[in-house]
C-alpha cells in the first residue's frame, strides 16, 4: 500500500478559481492540515510546483528520505501535488523535495503556505493545527468605529525583537510577556493602534522581518501562533488596534524560500528587469501571473481573517509601482504604452484593496509610498488604488529638514513647514515618523534637534504638538515617545533607563496627553482628511516664525485654535485673528512644567475682542511659549 493516500481538499471551483487568480482563501487548502481520512489520523499536504517530474515530503517521520512519501501531481494541469500521509501530525517537521523537468534539478523547500516554522536559523516547516478560541468578541463587533478614517488614529510603531529585553537573560520578550507589558504600556500612552514590523517568519535579523520567507507563519523567535493571536487578542480586550507590516513587493534568495522554487522561477519574474530587486538583492513577484495574484491576496486576507489584524501596512508600494524604480537606463522596459508604470502591479494592488474592503469593511490598508503617484488612497472605482490611507513622506522629510535648522536661520524656510498643506488633503496621509528615520546615520529625532538640552526637548514637544494638530493620522516608532538618544539599534532594547530623567519622562507624558488630547476633540479627528477640517490663520509670520491655524469637526462650535513658535523667544501679547466672538480656553501648552518646560502659559479664559486681524473681525492676545504649542477651545 502506498504510504501516501490519495485526497484532495480542491474542488474543480477551487481549481478555476486559483487559474483565474481570483481564489483568496488559499491557506484553506494549501499547505499541512491535521485531518482525518478513512478513520485515520494524519496530515493532508498540498503545494504548487507546475515544472515538477515529482514531490516527496520529507521530515523527521520518514528519517528526511526522499521518495518516502511521495505526493500525487493532479491531472487537471493545475501543478497541484498533494496527498495525505499518516504518520504525520502536529508539531511533524517536513519540507518538500522536488524534481523539476527543468534539468532535472533538486530543490529543498519550506512550504510557502505553512502555519509555523522552525526557528532560525534552521529553515523546515512545521505542522500545526488551529487551536486558539478567541475572546476579542465585543472588539471586533465596535472595531468598524475604531478603524475609521474619521476616528482617532494614532499608531505606535514596534519591532518586537528589540522594543524590550530580558537582559539578564539575553533575550526579547516572548508573545506572552508582550501580551502583558507592551499591552499594557500601550494603553497607558493611549494610543489608538500598534504597528508591528513583519512578524512573519524570515531568516534574517538584520533585514527586521523584511524578506520574508514564512508568508503564513508568525515568526518562532518569539513563541508559537497561538501565543501571538493571545497579543493580538489582548490588544483587542484593551481597545487597541493592530496592524501588521506587509511584504508583497519582494523576498529573499534563501534556498528553502520562494525563489526558483520547482526549478523554474515560479513566484518570481523570470525576467530580471521586472524580477530582480538591485537596492534589496532580492526577488519581485510575477504580479501579472494569476496564481501569484491568488498567493499573495489570500495571504492578506489571511492575516486578517485568521489572526484578526484590523489593517495591513503594505511596505515598499512604489519599488511596485514604477518599473523603472532604483534602475538606471536600461535596466527596465517600459510597459505596453511607453510608460513607467508596472501595469501588472497596479491590477494587483486594486485587486488587493477590492477583496480586503469586501471581506473586511472594518480594516485599513495603509500604503508606504513615497512618490507623487496619484489617488494611492482613493477607491477603485474612481481610478484609484483603493488604500485606506497613505505615508504622508514630504511632511516628514520637509518638517524634520525644518526643525533640525537653527532657530535663527528658521525665518527663511517658513515655506519647509507650510507647503504640506498645499497637497494635505490629496489623499488620507497618515504622518510618519518612522524607524526609517532613527537608523544608518540620520540620528533619533532628538538627536537631530539643535541648541542645548533644554533647547532640544522644547523642539521635540514642538514637533510633536504640531503633528497631533496637523491634519491626518498618526505614526511613532517606539523610542520616540521618550526621547531616545541613540539610533534604533535591532540588537538591543529600547533605552528605558532615560525615562528617570525628567525631559525625557516629560516627553513620554506629553505624548501621553497628545493622544489623549487628539481622541477627545472630534476637530482633531472627524475631518482630517478633509479641506473642511483645516483653516490657517496666519502661515507668513515667517519673522517671528510662528503659524497659526483652526481645526474643526462636523460641528464647527467644536473647533480649536493652535498656535506653535518655532523659536525660543517668547510670544507674549501676540494678536490673532478669530473666526467669531467669544473666549479662548486654554486646553494644552507643550510648555508647561511637567513635560520639562518652562511654565509660560495663559490665563484660564482670554476674551476674544471686536478687532479686526489676519482679515478677521475677532481677534485676540495670547502668549506662545518659547519653542511651545498651546491649543485652545472656544467657548461662546
Amino acid at each position: 500500500m502506498s504510504k501516501v493516500i490519495a485526497h484532495s481538499f480542491f474542488s474543480e471551483f477551487d481549481i478555476n478559481l486559483f487559474k483565474a487568480g481570483t481564489h483568496y482563501r488559499l491557506y484553506e487548502k494549501f499547505g499541512s492540515h491535521i485531518t482525518t481520512v478513512n478513520g485515520v489520523e494524519g496530515t493532508y499536504f498540498a503545494v504548487w510546483a507546475p515544472s515538477a517530474k515529482s514531490v516527496s515530503v520529507i521530515g523527521d517521520f520518514n528519517f528526511w528520505v526522499e521518495g518516502e512519501h511521495q505526493l500525487n501531481v493532479r491531472w487537471d494541469e493545475s501543478g497541484i501535488w498533494e496527498g495525505f500521509i499518516p504518520d504525520a501530525g502536529k508539531g511533524s517537521v517536513y519540507k518538500y523535495k522536488i524534481q523539476s523537468h527543468h534539468n532535472d534539478i533538486k530543490t529543498e523547500k519550506a512550504d510557502p503556505y505553512a502555519r509555523r516554522c522552525e526557528h532560525p536559523p534552521k529553515t523546515a516547516s512545521v505542522v500545526w493545527g488551529n487551536t486558539y478560541e478567541w475572546q476579542d468578541t465585543a472588539w471586533m463587533k465596535k472595531r468598524k468605529k475604531h478603524n475609521a478614517i474619521d476616528a482617532p488614529f494614532s499608531v505606535y510603531e514596534v519591532h518586537l525583537g528589540s522594543w524590550k529585553k530580558r537582559v539578564e537573560e539575553n533575550r526579547s520578550l516572548s508573545y506572552t510577556e508582550l501580551a502583558d507589558e507592551l499591552v499594557s504600556y500601550v494603553k497607558e500612552m493611549q494610543f489608538t493602534h500598534v504597528e508591528l514590523m513583519p512578524i512573519m517568519e524570515y531568516p534574517y535579523d538584520p533585514s527586521w522581518g523584511y524578506q520574508l520567507t514564512g508568508y503564513f507563519a508568525p515568526t518562532s523567535r518569539f513563541g508559537y501562533p497561538e501565543e501571538f493571536k493571545l497579543l493580538v487578542d489582548k490588544l483587542h480586550q484593551n481597545d487597541i488596534g493592530i496592524i501588521l507590516d506587509w511584504v508583497p513587493s519582494h523576498f529573499p534568495e534563501d534556498a528553502h524560500g520562494l525563489g526558483f522554487f520547482d526549478g523554474t522561477c515560479l513566484y518570481e519574474h523570470p525576467d530580471k528587469k521586472k524580477g530582480y530587486h538591485p537596492d534589496w538583492k532580492s526577488l519581485i513577484f510575477n504580479y501579472g501571473r494569476n496564481e501569484i495574484k491568488s498567493f499573495l491576496i489570500s495571504n492578506a486576507i489571511f492575516w486578517l481573517d485568521q489572526y484578526h489584524a484590523d489593517g495591513l501596512r503594505v511596505d515598499a508600494v512604489a519599488s511596485m509601482l514604477f518599473l523603472d524604480y532604483s534602475r538606471e537606463d536600461g535596466q527596465w522596459e517600459p510597459n505596453m504604452f511607453g510608460g513607467r508604470e508596472n501595469l501588472e502591479a497596479i491590477t494587483f494592488m486594486k485587486e488587493l484593496n477590492e477583496e480586503v474592503y469586501a471581506s473586511f469593511p472594518d480594516v485599513q490598508t495603509i500604503a508606504e509610498e513615497s512618490t507623487s503617484f496619484p489617488m494611492v488612497s482613493k477607491p477603485t472605482y474612481l481610478g484609484g488604488l483603493g488604500f485606506g490611507m497613505k505615508w504622508m513622506m514630504g511632511w516628514m522629510h520637509d518638517t524634520l529638514q525644518y526643525v533640525s535648522k537653527e532657530p535663527i536661520y528658521r525665518r527663511h524656510h517658513q515655506n519647509d513647514l507650510t507647503f504640506s498643506m498645499t497637497y494635505a488633503f490629496t489623499e488620507n496621509f497618515m504622518l510618519p515618523l518612522s524607524h526609517d528615520e532613527v537608523v544608518y546615520g540620520k540620528k533619533s529625532i532628538i538627536g537631530r534637534m539643535p541648541g542645548d538640552e533644554w533647547q532640544q526637548f522644547a523642539n521635540l514637544r514642538l514637533l510633536y504638538s504640531y503633528m497631533f494638530t496637523h491634519p491626518g493620522t498618526k505614526l511613532l516608532f517606539m523610542g520616540a515617545e521618550f526621547g531616545q538618544r541613540e539610533e534604533w539599534n535591532f540588537q538591543q532594547s529600547l533605552d528605558w533607563h532615560l525615562l528617570q530623567y525628567d525631559y525625557h519622562s516629560g516627553i513620554k507624558a506629553l505624548v501621553t496627553d497628545l493622544n489623549t488630547l487628539y481622541k477627545k476633540y472630534p476637530a482633531l479627528y472627524e475631518q482630517q482628511f478633509s479641506a473642511a477640517g483645516f483653516e490657517w490663520i496666519s502661515y507668513d509670520d515667517s519673522e517671528n516664525s510662528v503659524i497659526t491655524y483652526i481645526r474643526k469637526g462636523n460641528d464647527k462650535e467644536n473647533s480649536l485654535v493652535i498656535a506653535c513658535n518655532f523659536t525660543p523667544v517668547p510670544r507674549t501679547k501676540y494678536r490673532l485673528g478669530l473666526p467669531g466672538e467669544g473666549k479662548l480656553v486654554q486646553i494644552f501648552n507643550s510648555d508647561d512644567t511637567k513635560y520639562g518646560g518652562s511654565g509660560l502659559s495663559n490665563q484660564k479664559e482670554i476674551h476674544i475682542d471686536d478687532k479686526n486681524w489676519n482679515n478677521r473681525s475677532n481677534s485676540a492676545e495670547i502668549s506662545i511659549p518659547p519653542l511651545g504649542a498651546v491649543v485652545f477651545s472656544i467657548k461662546k
